[in-house]
């Protein structure tokens, strides 16, 4: 294990090394790359129905990439398909499990479909697997606060700021609902 330190806060640990993951998937290729970046596209400009269009271009057997996956997540996250976004999240960690946005995405729709212990399973493993990713991190301390580990939910925020840029973080903190229980204490954090 490898300590944090913060001049103001208690140590938090994080662990040391990287274990090792396997080899990544190949990338996709035209036109199914653009097809993604299409829809990439779409969703920066809101038009959730234009995205999904261009994202159904892909073809059938390229359907399981996981960008097309990401894609198709936010997409029905957008439209707040949650128990999709649930398997979707499956399907991206099954697909590449050392992306770690496959555990992120399959955590936060857990938890917005009110299953915040299950979220909490699914990251808590991974952030050891994923040592510098504040995200990780963040919303781990959300998930603890929401489950009423309101210290282990400051611990976890004091990791997030140290690993992670603490100003964005903090300024997200004190807007993010999760967190309520914390406000108080965050510039003490």
């Amino acid at each position: 294990m490898k300590a944090y330190n913060r001049a103001d806060a208690i140590w938090v640990y994080t662990p040391q090394q990287v274990h090792n993951v396997p080899a990544q998937m190949k990338p996709l290729h035209p036109p199914d790359s653009f097809f993604v970046q299409g829809a990439r596209g779409w969703l920066e400009l809101g038009n959730v129905n234009e995205a999904q269009a261009e994202l159904d271009k892909v073809r059938a057997k390229k359907r399981d990439h996981p960008d097309v996956l990401e894609v198709l997540w936010e997409i029905c996250a957008r439209r707040g398909d949650w128990d999709r976004c649930v398997e979707l999240g499956t399907e991206l960690i099954d697909a590449a499990p050392a992306r770690l946005q496959g555990y992120i995405q399959r955590a936060y729709a857990l938890h917005r479909v009110k299953r915040t212990q299950d979220a909490w399973d699914v990251l808590f493993p991974v952030a050891e697997k994923f040592p510098t990713d504040a995200t990780i991190k963040y919303n781990l301390a959300c998930y603890a606060t929401q489950l009423g580990r309101v210290w282990e939910g400051e611990q976890w925020l004091k990791l997030a700021f140290t690993i992670g840029n603490e100003q964005e973080l903090r300024s997200l903190a004190l807007q993010d609902p999760d967190l309520k229980p914390l406000w108080g204490k965050l510039d003490q954090i």
